[in-house]
């Protein structure tokens, strides 16, 4: 199953962090986020927060 962002909510509080990543793995975050009409920003997040979803006692484990 591809993987699908979520979409953009109300804004929320936040910070900045920088991370480097290799640019093959930007390539495909970039063609994700061409392909749901969002940001690669948005896509990052999304991933993450799922992630951390699935780590939590209960999560999902898509």
């Amino acid at each position: 199953m591809a993987f699908v962002p979520k979409q953009t909510k109300k804004k929320v509080e936040a910070g900045y962090k920088t991370i480097y990543l290799k640019q093959t793995l930007i390539d495909q975050i970039d063609k994700i986020a061409k392909e749901n009409d969002t940001s690669f920003n948005n896509v990052v997040v999304s991933m993450i927060e799922s992630c951390l979803q699935e780590d939590e006692p209960g999560g999902s484990s898509e």
